[in-house]
């Protein structure tokens, strides 16, 4: 360890990264304590500056790496370092899925006490570049500039107010900080060109980006959405309306990508980002985009109408590959009755709808249910129902007479995982199956817990969803005992 006088910077030197942690850190020790490294992966020899110091723990940064892991590689984005969005960039992706795998593992066991039968080996993703089919950009008037663009020659004072302007990713933990892309490798063309595009526009015309501190600016968010069909959908949210500016910016970039299906604007003059609550206009084309997927009735692909506001797993390769998983597993015959929790879209509930007698679909949100139900029209499936509401309200004795108690349940719930009482109420509906989609193991691990005095695990998927992330989806399948 070097220490400076007090006040100054504490530093570690030759620590040994062990382990992957949580929220993309890495895990080293330093006499005994456990510190929580950003910037290093597992097998790195590295120095830290410590940024936060407990009686148990510090957090720390990497400022140099003395020996580097084998698994390390170079990282392929320009941004990344930067940009908090990908990672595990420098990971070896094999590297990638151990780690995700154990961090399911973990979670199952420690936080939840649970039993586990052998767990599959981690689904991993068929593209890890370009994977994604929506992306959300942040217009901002201040700038986050790079060590690199600090150091350069031309003195920051000497910019211009639009040398100050981005449009990109927030940086982590601060709000008010926008990184200015000029390339991202989540999303397929036309996102790179489009999101360059409109902001060549907009310095040129001299259009003012949002200021998130003063709320203010005209500016807001760009919101970008592909399907594996080539269909395009950009929404433009603006801080307050400005008719010529808007549509000057909207004929250009019609003019420069003709092929966009769907071109729609908004007001937001909120506080907040959000769209939900937000009236969508329709600039040119239609207000939606059509995904498709196989394994539709009679073999036909399954088409899913996507508008700005609609849920929609982001990975569509590895969806298909999930969605199938967990049609498997809930062990369908033709025969069953199930209950699709959370069903979004209804994209699950479809997938279902073809191997079971009927499925009942519940989801919080109106626009969601509004969405499945189209779906499964333009599908030609009827043997489907939706209902919006509080799942803790939804499910009462009037819903179960109406629908018949279920065989099986297949649950995919937010982030937060499912409710309490929704969980307790699966113990009294007692279906046969249940099959439990998490995008968040640790939530899953909770609830899992509480079902397991009637059900035992005997089935346990990582799926990898967001390649040189540290997020991780997992698919568990419930038994009665």
């Amino acid at each position: 360890m070097r220490r400076n006088r007090s006040r100054e910077p504490l530093f570690f030197e030759n620590l040994t990264i062990e382990s992957a942690g949580a929220q993309g850190k890495s895990i080293a020790k330093h006499e005994g304590m456990v510190v929580f490294v950003t910037g290093a992966v597992p097998g790195d020899v590295v120095d830290v500056r410590v940024t936060k110091k407990k009686s148990n723990y510090a957090e720390a940064i990497t400022t140099r790496i003395v020996s580097p892991s084998a698994d390390r590689i170079p990282a392929f984005c320009k941004h990344f370092g930067t940009c908090g969005g990908c990672k595990w960039q420098d990971l070896s992706y094999p590297k990638q899925l151990e780690y995700k795998q154990q961090q399911v593992i973990d979670n199952l066991e420690r936080l939840g006490g649970l039993v586990l039968p052998p767990v599959t080996p981690i689904m991993a993703s068929p593209g890890v570049r370009y994977y994604r089919n929506k992306l959300e950009y942040t217009f901002s008037n201040k700038r986050w500039f790079t060590a690199d663009e600090i150091n350069a020659s031309t003195p920051l004072s000497e910019g211009t107010t639009q040398d100050r302007n981005a449009l990109g990713f927030h940086i982590p933990m601060r709000f008010d900080r926008v990184l200015d892309l000029s390339e991202c490798h989540l999303q397929p063309e036309p996102s790179n060109s489009i999101r360059n595009f409109v902001r060549e526009h907009a310095r040129q015309h001299g259009l003012s980006f949002y200021d998130v501190r003063e709320h203010q600016g005209f500016l807001r968010t760009l919101l970008i959405r592909t399907t594996t069909t080539g269909e395009c959908m950009v929404l433009l949210a603006v801080g307050h309306e400005d008719k010529d500016a808007r549509e000057r910016l909207l004929d250009a970039l019609l003019g420069a990508f003709p092929q966009l299906t769907s071109l729609l604007w908004t007001v937001n003059p909120k506080k907040n980002d959000t769209i939900y609550d937000l009236d969508i206009q329709v600039y040119h084309g239609r207000d939606h985009i059509v995904e498709e997927l196989p394994d539709g009735p009679g073999g036909r692909p399954l088409k899913f109408r996507i508008g700005p506001k609609t849920f929609f797993q982001t990975n569509p390769e590895q969806t298909i590959a999930m969605y199938r998983l967990t049609r498997d597993l809930a062990g369908l015959t033709g025969e069953e009755n199930v209950y699709d929790l959370y069903c979004g879209a209804g994209s699950i509930t479809l997938y279902l709808a073809a191997r079971a007698r009927q499925v009942a679909g519940v989801e919080l949100v109106p626009e969601s249910v509004a969405d499945a139900r189209v779906n499964a029209e333009l599908n030609g499936v009827t043997n489907v129902s939706f209902t919006s509401g509080d799942m803790k309200k939804v499910m009462d004795a009037a819903f179960v007479a109406q629908h018949g108690r279920p065989d099986v349940v297949v649950t995919d719930p937010p982030r937060a995982g499912m409710d309490e009482p929704v969980t307790r109420h699966l113990l009294e509906l007692a279906p046969e199956r249940i099959v439990y989609v998490s995008c968040n193991p640790a939530t899953q691990a909770r609830d899992l817990a509480i079902l397991n005095d009637q059900y035992r695990i005997d089935f346990v998927q990582p799926v990898d969803m967001f390649p040189h992330t540290y997020h991780v989806e997992n698919v568990v399948r419930l038994v009665k005992r």
